[in-house]
């Protein structure tokens, strides 16, 4: 009689089911941006970017540690790829998008953000030369076209004045910057991962701290009350550490391009947040913008089919 199996505990059957984990990543990072906004005017954006990065570092350390002194010299010899990964990954994307918040809707900085695979397919034929198909362009165009009708709020004789919320523009400058950073890690050292995002979260935090010394320099400052400790907690254990972990290890199950697509679910879920949270009015140009953006995403991101040549007759 063969014996029973060991009762399998919750964190094992979660650590293999990469659908729940991407989903759980994208819900928590969708609240990310909707507790921004909530908290704007009372969480110091450049401050509330530091500390996220310094609570993450720590959170991980405990599992990072032992990487972390195998691949040093790794990363050491890679310093200034590692530098540009932690300043546009971590510092000034973070920042930007944290401070976007103060002056836009969380429903927009949402459905820009929609639109970061189109930032990185742009930085990656910048940067290496990776040439866009037909259909490639052509969802590019459709999915910028979709960000600009949010940009400007559904009103396109606004080009005339081209006057553009500060928010939006920001948001945008963020997702930008992080498409440098998505576009740079094909070229990332052979370490692991827990080595790269520990290195790269302390190393934002330090290029964070003269900002923030600066924002308490103006008199924005970090009050420790219910309401700062819940979002400092939110940020650290939820947006950060567990979406990174959760994320990456939905990639490590069943690859990248598979993983790709939950990213959407980022604004879905934070429109939903946005309106019963916040009591934002989801709006016509909301949906005209954000169907544009996806339908550009699924555009460019359809796999040409070859035609059959002679000899390929004896494939199906």
């Amino acid at each position: 009689m063969p014996a029973p199996s060991p009762p399998t505990s919750p964190f094992a059957w979660l650590n293999n089911q990469p659908y729940v984990l991407l989903t759980l990543a994208s819900l928590f990072w969708a609240g990310n941006i909707v507790l921004a906004r909530y908290v704007a005017g009372h969480v110091p954006p450049l401050t509330l970017s530091c500390i996220r990065w310094i609570g993450t570092f720590l959170m991980l350390w405990p599992f990072a540690r032992a990487h972390l002194v195998r691949d040093w010299r790794t990363l050491l010899a890679h310093w200034p790829l590692i530098l540009l990964f932690s300043l546009t990954g971590f510092a000034i994307n973070n920042a930007l998008s944290y401070w976007a918040m103060q002056y836009t809707q969380a429903l927009n900085g949402l459905l820009i953000q929609s639109s970061t695979p189109l930032f990185v397919a742009l930085w990656s034929l910048l940067l290496f030369g990776v040439r866009l198909t037909p259909a490639q362009f052509a969802g590019i165009a459709t999915s910028l076209t979709g960000v600009l009708v949010i940009l400007l709020r559904g009103d396109l004789g606004a080009l005339a004045a081209i006057q553009f919320n500060r928010g939006d523009l920001m948001f945008a400058g963020a997702l930008l910057v992080f498409g440098l950073y998505s576009a740079t890690m094909t070229r990332r050292p052979a370490v692991h991962q827990l080595s790269l995002i520990s290195a790269c979260t302390a190393i934002g935090a330090v290029l964070l701290l003269p900002l923030a010394l600066w924002e308490y320099s103006t008199g924005f400052v970090l009050r420790l009350d219910l309401l700062s400790v819940a979002t400092l907690g939110y940020v650290v254990v939820f947006a950060s550490t567990l979406a990174y972990l959760f994320f990456n290890r939905g990639i490590g199950l069943i690859g990248p391009n598979r993983a790709a697509p939950f990213l959407h679910l980022v604004p879905l879920f934070g429109s939903v947040l946005a309106i019963l949270l916040l009591g934002e009015e989801l709006q016509l140009f909301h949906l005209v913008g954000y169907a544009l953006v996806i339908a550009g995403v699924i555009v460019a991101s359809r796999v040409p089919i070859r035609p059959l040549r002679a000899g390929d007759q004896s494939r199906t």
